[in-house]
């Protein structure tokens, strides 16, 4: 039978998590991204920054996790990217001091589509929420494409919901328009009244 886990990320992950990254985004954006911009994708780019980002990162609240599938072998599946919110997490005109210090802000939220529905993503958001509960955050924000029903799907049904605010971002003279969802992160045991997260087997 399969297992599956999360983990911290290690330096000799960041190839396979720009695989994965690449993989997906052809995938899951074909619709939303224009296909040259996805064809011409580096992968050997992409590994370089995860290679920062896990060895290197700017604070000890920014982290890398990895989902890993674990049967005969041993496979990694996914991924995911937080820390600290900063100008990234900022709707246009939105004034910095948005940004208060209580607020995670999720960059990559990442499950390769043939290990999907296998509870990967509600792992790897689960073990966020601890980290984040670890750090002191009390809410999380994150971006994601208005076209993009099955992220908006999976966090929504793990307590997320828009928070009003949206942009476009400017993908090779093509706008792609966003919203931000935001969710409330309770300390460990106690209920929360706005929305919060119960990371649900997905």
């Amino acid at each position: 039978m399969a297992e599956g886990y999360v983990r911290p990320a290690r330096p000799e992950d960041v190839a396979e998590i720009a695989r994965i990254q690449l993989a997906t985004w052809r995938v899951a954006y074909r619709r939303i991204l224009p296909r040259h911009v996805l064809d011409n994708l580096d992968e050997a780019y992409l590994a370089r920054r995860w290679g920062a980002a896990v060895q290197e990162p700017p604070s000890g609240a920014h982290r890398v996790l990895v989902a890993v599938e674990q049967a005969a072998q041993s496979y990694l599946v996914g991924f995911a990217a937080s820390g600290p919110a900063d100008a990234e997490a900022l709707a246009p005109g939105e004034p910095a001091d948005a940004l208060t210090p209580g607020l995670a802000a999720v960059t990559d939220l990442l499950v390769e589509p043939r290990w999907g529905r296998r509870g990967h993503g509600s792992r790897l958001l689960a073990a966020a929420v601890e980290h984040w509960r670890e750090d002191g955050f009390t809410r999380a924000v994150a971006w994601a494409f208005d076209a993009d029903a099955a992220t908006r799907g999976f966090l929504g049904s793990t307590g997320w919901e828009p928070d009003g605010a949206t942009r476009a971002l400017d993908v090779d003279d093509m706008l792609v328009p966003q919203l931000r969802l935001h969710v409330a992160v309770p300390e460990a045991g106690q209920p929360s009244s706005e929305p919060s997260l119960a990371p649900r087997t997905k």
